[in-house]
């Protein structure tokens, strides 16, 4: 594999957010969407592949080394595999996490990923197919509190969104919409979603 330094563009000396800044924007350009029915496709998406190794190659070394070789966990109670994708959660991003997470190949998708997933399609409204994302974290990693936490929150919640979720390919509320008590159970469970990402929704919860 080429030095994966040279594969993101960018020296050794350079600090964890210029790494991150590298990948983003190596991520944004060969997108597998940007190059749907394109010849280019397969060339797009061995690159995608080449950078996404290179990336993980760099900052698992530094990790290993900023922890003196110790080994940690993929989720949020350790280090995690995702930590560029979490800070653009927490920081309200959801668009540029989103474009990260569907840049991740499909063999590369562990719990952590379909973890980050549900929170960011639960953040924009996309109740089913969160909730359908973080079942299969639960499913994949049993053990996870983080990700079981989320999850039985869902369900707790999941009964006032009825029939007025917003699905992926509608983009608005079905049926008669929602009542007051919906919205609440629903921003309820978007604030621990939050809470768990770092941020806070509901500033007096």
């Amino acid at each position: 594999m080429k030095d994966p330094y040279e594969v993101l563009g960018i020296n050794k000396n350079a600090t964890d957010d210029e790494v991150k800044t590298a990948y983003r924007e190596l991520a944004r350009k060969y997108h597998p969407d940007n190059y749907a029915n394109n010849p280019l496709s397969d060339l797009a998406s061995d690159k995608m592949r080449e950078i996404n190794e290179a990336y993980d190659q760099v900052m698992n070394s530094r990790k290993h080394k900023s922890s003196g070789g110790a080994q940690g966990q993929s989720y949020g109670g350790g280090s995690s595999n995702f930590s560029d994708i979490r800070s653009l959660i927490s920081g309200g991003r959801l668009d540029d996490a989103q474009e990260l997470l569907d840049g991740v190949p499909i063999e590369r998708r562990d719990a952590e990923w379909y973890f980050l997933n549900g929170s960011v399609l639960y953040r924009r409204g996309y109740y089913d197919e969160a909730y359908t994302s973080m079942a299969t974290a639960c499913r994949m990693n049993p053990a996870e509190p983080e990700y079981r936490a989320a999850f039985n929150q869902m369900q707790k919640s999941r009964g006032g969104f009825g029939s007025g979720y917003r699905g992926a390919n509608t983009g608005y509320y079905n049926n008669n919409g929602t009542s007051a008590c919906d919205c609440c159970s629903s921003m309820i469970c978007a604030d621990c979603c939050c809470e768990m990402m770092g941020g806070d929704l509901i500033s007096c919860c």
